[in-house]
């Protein structure tokens, strides 16, 4: 049986972060129910249609999975086949479970938290529209250990409004101190239509400058590594044999199928996703006819994105795996984009492997989009 990657999105939260510009609802615990059940529907019509594949991982994203009650997550679970999942990953929100959701979470077969901090500054996290202080973290953290949850991934966030290295240095230090198996740490971004967005625009908070922010990178990055983290990708490090198995199937390429609002899927080269709409997904009668196709890849598409996809990762792209999956050598398919980013210091071609400079990590949009028609 062909493996496959399964992603469920819970578009539902308590309140919406102020740089959140996701496909999420709070104060919508009425379409609850609803969402639930159309989201039962859609997993039904899938594998009814498509009985060849046995689920390799299982993601539940958001909005906040862990708002909703822990029996709408349990059941979600039952209706996969197949699952022979030896990694199963939920976000959590410090102030959104307790010890019942995380032990339903444990029978239910979920043996990953992601968990979203952000910072351990409290005046930072409320500044930015976190519900929770790093209190809360701390209870939710140490309930997961007891529990039983030895695989643990904490969020954090650099280059936001007021934040200096001494705050990243303070959160790290703090992190680590608990041991978690996994740390990611994101750049902020901030985009349109959203309160932090505004606060910016108007001159009320303003962003580190872009030396600051790659300081700030490079800061995590060395602390992290020489703490005994392995920088596996861009933003993601990790113990050794607790990178993400989900999102490395999604950087190498492997199909995976996503359920829920605005789930994006890739399946045979195609790339589709759900509708935006909450209460339109809850009404679809048919999902496999309301799918939006985003992309029907062609060869040299395939090639692309795995280029593109493969240098997110610190080890880069591996040479015999592109000539194993499509019987070329990249070198010669991407000549030109090559000796260009070579000349520009921004990657390394050596023997079997293509992959980021330092340099090309700074740069590395620049890299991408060279990947992309």
């Amino acid at each position: 049986m062909k493996e496959l990657g399964v992603y469920i999105h819970i578009p539902f939260c308590k309140q919406k972060c102020y740089y959140c510009d996701f496909v999420s609802f709070p104060n919508q615990e009425e379409l609850q129910k609803e969402y639930f059940k159309a989201l039962k529907k859609e997993i039904s019509e899938f594998f009814t249609k498509n009985n060849q594949y046995k689920i390799s991982t299982i993601y539940i994203g958001g909005g906040t999975p862990s708002f909703v009650e822990a029996y709408f997550i349990k059941d979600i679970l039952k209706q996969i086949p197949n699952n022979t999942a030896n990694e199963i990953t939920i976000e959590i929100n410090p102030g959104t479970v307790n010890k019942e959701k995380l032990e339903i979470y444990r029978e239910s077969g979920i043996n990953r938290l992601s968990i979203g901090l952000q910072s351990t500054n409290n005046e930072l996290l409320k500044q930015i529209g976190r519900i929770h202080n790093f209190e809360d973290f701390l209870k939710t953290y140490n309930l997961a250990r007891e529990i039983g949850f030895n695989n643990i991934n904490v969020d954090l966030m650099i280059g936001f409004p007021n934040q200096k290295i001494t705050d990243i240095k303070d959160s790290l230090e703090k992190i680590i101190d608990l041991g978690p198996e996994h740390i990611s740490v994101y750049s902020l971004i901030v985009e349109e239509n959203t309160k932090l967005y505004d606060q910016i625009e108007t001159g009320k908070l303003i962003l580190p400058s872009e030396e600051e922010e790659r300081n700030m990178y490079w800061y995590v990055k060395n602390y992290l590594e020489l703490n005994g983290f392995n920088h596996y990708e861009i933003s993601n490090f990790s113990k050794r044999g607790f990178e993400s198995k989900h999102n490395m199937d999604c950087w190498k390429q492997k199909e995976y199928i996503g359920f829920g609002l605005a789930a994006h899927s890739y399946i045979d080269g195609i790339r589709f996703s759900n509708t935006t709409n909450l209460q339109k997904y809850c009404e679809i009668e048919n999902f496999y006819e309301s799918r939006i196709i985003q992309e029907e890849q062609n060869d040299f598409a395939k090639k692309q994105e795995f280029m593109l996809l493969g240098l997110r990762l610190i080890d880069g792209v591996n040479i015999g795996k592109f000539k194993e999956k499509f019987g070329e050598n990249p070198i010669f398919v991407f000549k030109k984009e090559f000796a260009r980013l070579v000349e520009q210091g921004l990657i390394n071609i050596d023997g079997n492997t293509i992959k980021l400079t330092n340099r090309g990590i700074d740069l590395a949009n620049i890299v991408w989009e060279k990947f992309v028609t």
